[in-house]
């Protein structure tokens, strides 16, 4: 399993807390230091089977600095895809990815169940 994770985030800690606590293998991936590339992002995307909005982090600095609220429904998911591959703050965390599942964020009781 790939972990992506930012460490100041006390969600991404959460998680991490809760992946150590049930005894399961990962891999750490800091987002900032490697961001996702838009080869995994579009993968994880169609994997996941979730909508692209859930990728960005809404919740951020950078996001809301950028008014992609206003900006995305403009943008074609290529080049919403584009852009979260451009700086890892943009990009919801934590995310796992474990062959074909991809979850977005944390939620325990989505992990429970899909793992």
């Amino acid at each position: 399993m790939l972990f992506i994770c930012y460490p100041k985030c006390s969600t991404c800690q959460k998680a991490k807390k809760w992946l150590d606590e049930h005894d399961l293998e990962y891999t750490e991936r800091h987002i900032v230091e490697n961001n996702p590339s838009y080869e995994e992002l579009k993968e994880w995307y169609e994997k996941s089977g979730l909508a692209l909005k859930r990728f960005f982090n809404t919740s951020g600095l950078l996001y809301r600095e950028m008014e992609l609220k206003n900006k995305l429904p403009k943008m074609s998911e290529e080049e919403q895809l584009k852009l979260l591959s451009t700086n890892g703050m943009l990009v919801k965390r934590p995310m796992l990815v474990d062959g074909d599942k991809v979850f977005v964020g944390f939620k325990e009781s989505e992990w429970e169940k899909l793992l």
